[in-house]
């Protein structure tokens, strides 16, 4: 039965437990401590990986991009034999244990093991991204139509809320090591990759109890279902072809998606290293961002119930597009700060109002609604690994990453010009 509270609920605690990966590994603690140990007096900032020279956080997202490229050739396949087997509950779990483990792993994580970090860095965001898949594949499952906006929106609130939750108790870790006796400098950080794995399965177990798991089979899998999974792909967009409204949709959701995507998960790495910000101040920007973005997150919902869902996004790329020429420009702490708060505004909101828009118009008597969150999973991955490889190859061509800051814009202004198209689309269709 859909809009259950239970059901509901216990997918919302699906965001918070991965959500801590999303903040703990991708923009605070790790990118702090990866790039203070990958910076050398002998070397600078360059790293050998595997024998080949990189800059350390051009190295680190480069690495976040073969992730995203990865998942994008695979997450077809699990999602086509998910809704084959009837057994998304399954893959949900997998992902779940490869991403939480992995992020254990990284508790062994220093300078001299940099190929076995970056590995795991890697498998982490594997686990992470196929876990987001199939939690979006639930929304259409579990909410009708007229109640996504708000269980989206609530299912970043929960991942806002948990993450920050187990960042401030990483915080202790890291501010106060001699509270608890700690003396090596690394163990606050490495611990938090430990806490992070084990917060992260651990609360899964609640969407894993009362989820519902669908009608399992006993199919077995052959090359015709693996080869099916791209051939879902291809229906959707077949479909598409009819479905203009959703069509305009994703390319513009391609396109800002570059820049939101790759904003989040460098911000962090700039911090650190463009203006010198240090450990204990990153987190708490960061922290500022995760709290603005519930609000965020929950102000974009009652705005788009006033007037819509496409003019609200809108009005948030034309906003982001300012943030990325402030970010080129921001010189100091607090202008970071100040910077920092407006971002985390409209992440929240950009993030849980694209998913619930993208779920409405899903025909509702589709069965395969893992198919239809394979394609826009795969239309965000792909604008992630063109997003972050094209931030990390301008900073290593011009050595300044506000130069990859203010490149960004470009995406969003693509985005805006299909969202205005779509807008005057949405004026015949009258869709939302």
């Amino acid at each position: 039965m859909k809009n259950d509270r239970k059901v509901i609920r216990s997918w919302a605690f699906f965001d918070w437990a991965n959500s801590a990966y999303n903040l703990v590994i991708t923009s605070t603690i790790f990118p702090a401590y990866y790039t203070i140990i990958t910076t050398t007096k002998q070397h600078g900032d360059q790293v050998s990986f595997f024998g080949f020279q990189f800059t350390n956080t051009a190295l680190s997202n480069y690495a976040l991009s073969f992730a995203y490229l990865l998942m994008v050739i695979v997450l077809p396949i699990f999602s086509s034999i998910a809704d084959y087997r009837g057994n998304k509950k399954t893959f949900m779990k997998f992902f779940t244990y490869m991403g939480g483990f992995a992020c254990m792993g990284l508790f062994f994580f220093r300078l001299e093991t940099l190929e076995t970090g970056i590995i795991c860095f890697v498998i982490a965001a594997m686990g992470y991204i196929g876990g987001v898949l199939i939690s979006n594949s639930y929304l259409p499952e579990i909410a009708t139509p007229d109640h996504q906006d708000q269980v989206s929106a609530k299912g970043f609130a929960f991942g806002y809320i948990g993450s920050v939750v187990l960042q401030l108790i990483c915080f202790f870790f890291v501010l106060k090591p001699e509270l608890f006796g700690i003396t090596d400098a690394s163990f606050p950080a490495r611990l938090s990759f430990l806490l992070v794995g084990i917060w992260w399965i651990a609360f899964a177990q609640i969407p894993f109890k009362n989820l519902p798991s669908g009608n399992i089979g006993s199919k077995k899998i052959n090359k015709n279902v693996v080869k099916n999974g791209f051939q879902e792909l291809k229906k959707v967009w077949s479909q598409l072809s009819g479905m203009h409204f959703m069509k305009l949709f994703l390319l513009a959701f391609f396109f800002y998606s570059m820049g939101v995507q790759t904003i989040m998960l460098a911000a962090a790495g700039f911090g650190e290293k463009t203006l010198k910000l240090g450990t204990s101040k990153l987190i708490a920007t960061i922290l500022i961002i995760q709290l603005v973005a519930i609000l965020g997150a929950i102000l974009m919902s009652y705005f788009a119930k006033k007037i819509g869902n496409v003019r609200v996004l809108i009005y948030v790329v034309i906003i982001w597009i300012g943030a990325c020429f402030c970010g080129y420009y921001v010189a100091n702490e607090y202008q970071f700060y100040a910077l920092a708060a407006l971002v985390g505004l409209i992440m929240g909101g950009i993030q849980s109002l694209s998913r619930s828009t993208y779920s409405k118009y899903i025909p509702e008597d589709s069965r395969d609604t893992t198919s239809f969150f394979s394609f826009y999973d795969v239309t965000e991955k792909l604008a992630i690994v063109i997003g972050l490889f094209s931030f990390a190859f301008i900073e290593e061509v011009t050595g300044s990453m506000r130069n990859s800051i203010i490149a960004l814009a470009g995406f969003f202004v693509i985005g805006l010009v299909f969202l205005f198209l779509l807008k005057n689309i949405e004026k015949k269709l009258a869709v939302i």
